[in-house]
């Protein structure tokens, strides 16, 4: 394990030593700098916009979006301070920002919010892998909130802002194809977007389109271990992956008149992924004999448990927006807006399970753990012993045969859940001479109506195919679909497995499927069980601001006053039994901010923060759906009595603008968060969950909880700039860079001090890039601390290990119309690993490869 110590320092020293240098260059005056690359263009823009925003923001730009090798708008975010991402399969898909569970950041497009519904509810989270970075205009981080902002926003509010057709006068066209190779399989990577705009003085429209693929293989490899530490499984695994995000928009704008303009947008994304298992668990602890150690183990009949499936899982979001702006109506500023959004997630996970069953066709093996993370196997059969009834170690074998393994059960994993939601919106500000000094007043009202319909992802009942396909004249023998091509991987094993013909075995499944239901033997998994639920939201919420100049300060100071109606109906599932329960709830929420922005010397600003906020319960969390055994008294389910989290924060910045569109900063921040959730086990009060006879109060209850405080803080220290102040051509090179350092505890409701999930100590950030005569290279490195990414009612939890990502992009200005890239991800090759308790017991270990990427770029 790295020394976790030694990097932070060193992250921390560098990033001093860059600031000192920069400081002392922005003595010298620089008269003129002269644009000759996107980099610097871009940077401009985003460096304007924070430093004349009223809050404490972080904003990346498009253009430097698109010198960097990132397909989905999470990996675009990553590269800005305290940003840290959740990966899947090693693909960026939510963001952590500041250390915080995810479920604190909200996320608005155009200004819209946009609430989640990924895996059934169970996170409230937005998905960025379903956003492809190549739509977006902008993005930005807001880490202090203003009244005019929702405040479901404990640590911030990403807004993903979209192109105009405006943005350029005129036709214009961006295009660009590339095609790239995934290192580990040797899989297609290939990405093609176009937009093109056109704008008169009036009328305006915009269209484009994006497609990003990857045909990945994902080598992963599982375990699980007794009360003593000593491992029980070694699940074998691999993945044959393929990753599609696309998306679209169609935009109209019409201005009628100088300062009004009136446009139509349509935006849709989708994130599609087809999985392919091939599983192998080997259950050391349930050998018929032999020893197991932590480190080896010479065992004798060990049973072996083949998993496999065709699977698909999908995420899209359609935002419709009309919307309108008008700079002056009786001396007000306008502006309005009407949403409709679609959100869906789903999963279509069957599970086929081949297991052994004789004993003398288990597997003997022995194992080594001198690399815990990737222990090596050596295999043999199992014969029989001198002794009746006894075993022992038999002929080595190379391979596991598909004759050892009798197709037997079936699990149909599925879940679905949409959203639908109306936004209207409406803001209006007007400026006033109060006592000699401006002051802008800003009045708003938003009213949401949200509708949810979601099943958790849950397995419906296991079919035993063994038993009934020979009832309907059908027979699934696993060893029919056992390929001759080996595993694509780069993890050692000790034997020499080869694929599963995955799709054949999902089309035959499901006609052997479709003549079980037709025979009557077989039910598809029902809706309305325990796991499903139906929530409606509406929320009204209004605004008041001041926005005072008070010479070389400008503060702004509101309330936002949030009322919340939710309704939950879902279904009590005792036995046989289905009871529907309903719940509803009202909330106001009072939420006063400050913001004040005070210029201590003409490059220097210092921003200070006060604000409230609130994270409302993920709709999966809080169903009032629940499975309850009357036999052994425990309810297990959702709680819709949750009180949402509530927050107090301050936060304070200092920053520096340099020449070479550059600045320096350091920021601090505090969060005491009320009522933190987290799963446990508690005990049954109330009636919610009895039933005509049947009173069930004190049952033991395994759901998720309000505990008490909380507190999260940290700091982060940032630097960008172009060295513009020293001689060509050394004058090309920049750096763009933030280490963060982060703490933080909560208490749970029975005392316990745990750290919040997803919080890595220190998370670092760094870019080095050269841009001059067209010619523009970045070398980029990111790396965060080991963090705890779930946590149980026993306050155990499994961590992720920390890790790196190096990335490389090259562009080549061949005319002012056309450049050429490569782009190189993950150069160190890294290796996810989780683990419980201390990296001695890893409880996976996964490595997708290296990967890159060709292409031209076209714009006019």
């Amino acid at each position: 394990m790295r020394n976790k110590g030694a990097v932070a320092l060193a992250g921390g020293v560098s990033m001093w030593a860059l600031m000192a240098a920069a400081a002392a260059a922005a003595d010298d005056t620089v008269e003129e700098l002269v644009v000759t690359a996107p980099i610097v263009g871009a940077q401009q823009a985003a460096v304007a916009q924070q430093r004349n925003a009223d809050n404490l923001i972080s904003v990346i730009a498009a253009d430097t979006v698109g010198q960097f090798p990132d397909q989905n708008s999470a990996a675009a975010l990553a590269r800005l301070p305290s940003v840290a991402v959740q990966r899947d399969q090693g693909q960026e898909r939510y963001l952590q920002i500041r250390g915080a569970p995810n479920r604190w950041t909200s996320v608005s497009v155009d200004g819209i919010n946009i609430i989640g519904v990924d895996e059934g509810g169970t996170q409230r989270a937005f998905r960025f892998d379903a956003v492809p970075a190549v739509i977006l205009r902008a993005l930005e981080v807001n880490k202090s909130i203003t009244p005019d902002l929702p405040a479901d926003a404990i640590v911030a509010r990403v807004n993903l802002r979209t192109f105009s057709p405006f943005d350029q006068a005129g036709f214009a066209f961006q295009g660009d194809a590339g095609l790239g190779r995934m290192e580990l399989g040797d899989g297609d990577q290939r990405q093609f977007a176009a937009r093109a705009s056109w704008s008169g003085e009036r009328f305006g429209v915009i269209a484009g389109a994006s497609h990003y693929l990857r045909e990945q293989v994902t080598d992963n490899r599982e375990f699980a271990y007794d009360a003593a530490g000593l491992p029980t499984t070694i699940d074998v695994r691999n993945y044959l992956v393929d990753r599609e995000s696309n998306g679209g928009i169609l935009g109209l704008e019409f201005r009628p008149a100088d300062g009004h303009r009136l446009f139509a947008k349509s935006i849709y994304t989708e994130f599609k992924d087809n999985e392919r298992r091939n599983q192998y668990v080997f259950q050391i602890g349930s050998a018929l004999s032999g020893t197991r150690g932590a480190d080896a183990g010479d065992l004798v009949g060990v049973p072996v448990r083949a998993t496999v499936n065709d699977a698909y899982y999908d995420n899209s979001n359609w935002i419709n927006t009309l919307g309108g702006d008008h700079e002056d109506v009786a001396g007000w500023r306008l502006e309005w807006r009407i949403n409709y959004t679609e959100t869906e997630n789903g999963t279509d996970l069957p599970l086929v399970m081949a297991q052994q069953t004789a004993a003398n066709q288990r597997i003997s093996l022995r194992y080594d753990r001198s690399d815990v993370n990737l222990p090596i196997l050596s295999l043999a059969t199992t014969a029989p012993g001198a002794a009746s009834g006894s075993f022992v170690r038999g002929a080595p074998v190379a391979a596991l045969t598909g004759a050892n393994f009798p197709l037997a059960l079936y699990l149909p994993y599925a879940g679905v859940t949409r959203s639908e939601a109306m936004v209207y919106k409406a803001d209006a500000a007007r400026t006033f001479v109060l006592g000699g000094r401006d002051v802008e007043l800003k009045l708003g009202l938003q009213y949401d109506d949200r509708d949810v319909d979601g099943t958790l992802l849950g397995a419906g009942s296991t079919t035993v195919l063994t038993q009934l396909l020979p009832r309907v004249g059908r027979s699934l023998n696993y060893g029919d679909y056992i390929t001759d091509k080996p595993w694509e991987t780069g993890f050692p094993s000790g034997f020499a497995p080869t694929y599963i013909d995955n799709k054949r075995l999902r089309a035959d499944l499901d006609s052997a499927l479709a003549a079980l239901q037709a025979a009557g033997l077989y039910t598809p998994p029902a809706q309305g069980g325990p796991n499903a639920y139906q929530i409606g939201e509406k929320l009204l919420a209004g605004y008041g601001s001041a926005k005072f100049d008070l010479g070389p300060a400008q503060i702004v100071a509101g309330l936002r006053v949030e009322w919340m109606e939710q309704t939950i109906d879902g279904f009590l599932s005792a036995g046989a039994a289905l009871t529907r329960v309903s719940v509803s709830t009202t909330d106001t929420d009072l939420f006063p901010s400050i913001n004040a922005r005070i210029e201590l010397q003409e490059d220097l600003l210092l921003r200070l923060a006060v604000q409230t906020g609130i994270s409302r319960p993920s709709f999966g969390v809080v169903r009032a759906g629940a499975s309850i055994n009357d036999v052994s008294q425990i309810v297990s389910g959702g709680n819709p009595t949750l009180e949402p989290e509530k927050t107090l924060g301050f936060d304070v910045s200092l920053e520096r603008y340099l020449p070479g569109s550059g600045v320096v900063s350091a920021s601090a921040f505090y969060r005491a968060v009320d009522k933190v959730l987290y799963e446990a086990t508690t005990r049954v009060e109330g009636d919610l969950y009895d039933t005509p006879g049947v009173d069930r109060t004190g049952y033991q209850y395994a759901t998720t909880l309000n505990g008490d405080e909380g507190k999260l803080y940290g700091l982060e220290l940032a630097y960008q700039q172009q060295f513009v102040f020293l001689p060509g051509p050394f004058d090309g090179f920049g750096f763009q860079g933030s280490v963060t350092f982060l703490d933080g505890q909560f208490e749970t409701g029975d005392g316990r001090k745990e750290d919040f999930p997803g919080t890595s100590k220190t998370i670092t950030n760094a870019s080095l890039y050269y841009e001059n005569h067209g010619l523009s290279v970045r070398i980029s490195h990111q790396w965060r601390d080991d963090w705890i990414d779930t946590l149980n009612s026993l306050g155990s939890g499994e961590f992720r290990k920390a890790y790196e990502s190096v990335d490389l992009s090259v562009r080549y200005a061949v005319n002012e119309q056309v450049s050429v890239y490569l782009d190189a991800n993950n150069l160190t090759d890294e290796t996810y690993v989780a683990y419980e308790g201390d990296v001695s017991h890893p409880s996976e270990v996964e490595q997708i490869g290296r990967r890159w990427m060709a292409g031209v770029r076209v714009s006019f």
